[in-house]
């Protein structure tokens, strides 16, 4: 993922179609998320935390991880503002490093879209999380009118699951449950949710 790009929007990145987006997100996660007061969550390529820090009442423990200093230096200014206990930040990117760690669940919402090798981090996410696991992704459906180098244009479902199925997920469900007017670079698009387990 290209930081430079990031670090420079993420002082403006909370607009407020951004912030609609994200509470949109939100409420499609927060079912995922039940019975999970002793559980670990990591939104991972969290940005500014518009979409993890909503989770810090649903678990134990939160873990907002991104490759932008920026972005994280925000988000830690809202984890101090809001008195948030149970959160904290992790620079990292998983497409050159890969930490050692282990969760209960991982949230990757419209981050998938940078990745150049999507095959190789579902990997990483595969790794990371404790048996039973839970991925959820929060990404673009395929979309035709949208071509960009470095961004992929969205997933079919059919596509996003052969690969969650070759990176060793089960029990995959995917789901659009959201159309929309330019959220997707200026174009209208649909958003998916998929859930799996390890």
């Amino acid at each position: 993922m290209e930081n430079n790009r990031f670090d420079q929007i993420a002082n403006k990145y909370d607009t407020k179609e951004r912030k609609e987006l994200a509470k949109i997100i939100v409420n499609a996660i927060k079912p995922e998320l039940t019975d999970c007061k002793d559980k670990s969550l990591l939104d991972y390529g969290c940005g500014t935390g518009l979409v993890g820090l909503e989770f810090s009442t649903l678990v134990d423990q939160l873990l907002l991880m991104d490759s932008s200093e920026q972005m994280l230096g925000i988000v830690k200014e809202k984890i101090d503002r809001d008195n948030i206990k149970n959160a904290e930040v992790i620079a990292s990117d998983f497409t050159k490093t890969f930490l050692n760690m282990k969760v209960d669940i991982i949230v990757v919402s419209l981050v998938l879209l940078h990745i150049p090798v999507v095959h190789k981090i579902l990997s990483h996410f595969h790794s990371a999380l404790h048996a039973k696991g839970k991925l959820i992704i929060v990404d673009f459906d395929k979309n035709e009118k949208v071509y960009h180098p470095d961004v992929h244009s969205g997933f079919t479902h059919t596509h996003l699951k052969s690969l969650l199925t070759d990176a060793g997920f089960n029990t995959i469900e995917i789901k659009t449950f959201y159309h929309g007017k330019n959220i997707f670079m200026n174009q209208d698009a649909s958003l998916l949710i998929s859930t799996s387990l390890k």
